[in-house]
């Protein structure tokens, strides 16, 4: 016979599938998942998934085989990492503290694991946690090919905090990007609703996101303001973009949408975002900034140097790498 288990107030905000990490340690993420799939497991009587985040007095159902395993240590777990790894890591820290990391992460390094991925940020968290007892946790992510700002908690009650302050859009984020072409006016909004389209990619597997009217099934509004910060020779421009919704692949689609595709941008810019000359065909964009909430009180802000290749572009644009204006400071 299944039981029932009340969220408390201290895990809210938290993930499900971290809720079975605390409370069942010996339960796989494999074996959790077809729970999920089956309908086994249950948020307050119905289906859910691995990454629901949990409110306080919700009710969770476990399954009669799980019972047993409550509080059921783990297997000692083998170091995920090495000493290249810590280093890597390390080398990627530009704020820390006693609750939070702040991440240049690099273009080209997933933020989490997937199909055929291997090596990932999450995957590597492990390297930092130094002698705490707490894994450090993600909070959001980046794109693979997006390089940048991302903020690691170091504790639960950070990492519920975080959250909590990213869904109700208390962050100010801030977005550098090489445009193919220069968007006109200087500075605007674009307010398109996305959806998702699969069926891309080499084998047909990838999913991109495509405007649509807010009434298409599966779309999702979407928003984001731009500032043209510098051009060249009408030909390129160093944009800065803040994101207000947090759709997958946002500021890429809206981009190419108004005709100023992301330079290396070729899922949604195809041909048109190829660079000239001397700039690299990697994706040119940078989560520059950061300003949120810090779990403790006050707020945390980090700004993140430019990725190699788009440092690289701005050297060769003339453009200011070490710009610190915020166009959008006095945006609601």
């Amino acid at each position: 016979m299944s039981e029932t288990a009340y969220v408390k107030k201290d895990e809210s905000g938290l993930r499900l599938d971290r809720w079975f990490k605390r409370h069942f340690p010996s339960l796989g993420h494999g074996p959790l998942e077809k729970l999920l799939r089956t309908g086994q497991v249950r948020i307050d009587g119905k289906r859910c998934g691995a990454g629901d985040r949990l409110e306080p007095g919700q009710t969770i159902r476990i399954p009669p085989q799980l019972q047993s395993m409550r509080d059921q240590p783990a297997a000692p777990r083998i170091p995920s990492y090495n000493d290249d790894d810590r280093e890597f890591m390390e080398r990627l820290v530009i704020y820390e503290d006693p609750f939070v990391f702040v991440l240049n992460k690099p273009s080209g390094l997933p933020t989490q694991g997937g199909s055929g991925i291997h090596r990932h940020i999450d995957g590597l968290l492990e390297a930092l946690q130094g002698t705490k007892r707490q894994r450090p946790r993600l909070v959001h992510r980046l794109d693979r090919d997006t390089s940048g700002v991302l903020v690691i908690a170091r504790t639960v009650p950070a990492a519920a905090t975080l959250a909590e302050s990213l869904r109700r859009r208390d962050a100010h984020k801030v977005y550098w990007a090489l445009t193919k072409g220069v968007p006109r006016p200087y500075r605007g909004v674009v307010k398109v609703a996305l959806a998702k389209e699969s069926g891309f990619g080499e084998h047909g597997r990838d999913e991109r996101m495509t405007p649509a009217d807010r009434d298409t099934a599966g779309a999702k509004a979407a928003t984001t303001h731009y500032a043209v910060l510098g051009t060249a020779a009408d030909q390129y421009a160093w944009v800065a973009l803040q994101p207000v919704t947090g759709r997958t692949h946002q500021i890429r689609a809206h981009m190419a949408h108004i005709g100023t595709p992301i330079v290396g941008d070729f899922k949604y810019g195809g041909e048109k975002a190829k660079g000239m000359g001397e700039l690299e065909d990697r994706l040119h964009l940078h989560a520059r900034s950061i300003d949120i909430p810090h779990p403790e009180g006050g707020r945390l802000s980090a700004v993140a140097p430019l990725p190699p290749h788009m440092l690289h572009a701005w050297r060769l644009f003339g453009f200011d790498p070490n710009h610190s204006g915020d166009p959008f400071e006095n945006e609601p």
